[in-house]
């Protein structure tokens, strides 16, 4: 039962359409156009807020290292201080 293999699709998929290379109308190729600047700018607004999450995690994490190093070096001198 697990060997049998998926039967072909005769249904068609997506492929890349190459505007020099078809003929298309200019309404298709405005079309088309405008379709790849709307994924583009879903992809980038994606990036976007990807990238501001990442610098606010690394930026906490430096935050935190260096409050946690000057209250290392306040209780360091403090220390030295009662001696």
């Amino acid at each position: 039962m697990a060997d049998k293999t998926p039967t072909e699709s005769k249904a068609p998929f997506a492929t890349r359409i190459d505007p020099t290379k078809e003929g298309l109308s200019q309404e298709q190729i405005n079309f088309i156009r405008q379709v790849e600047l709307q994924q583009w700018q879903k992809k980038t607004q994606k990036l976007r807020t990807r990238n501001v999450v990442t610098g606010l995690a690394i930026g906490a994490l430096v935050m935190g290292i260096c409050i946690l190093a000057e209250r290392s070096s306040v209780n360091t001198r403090w220390l030295h201080s009662i001696r």
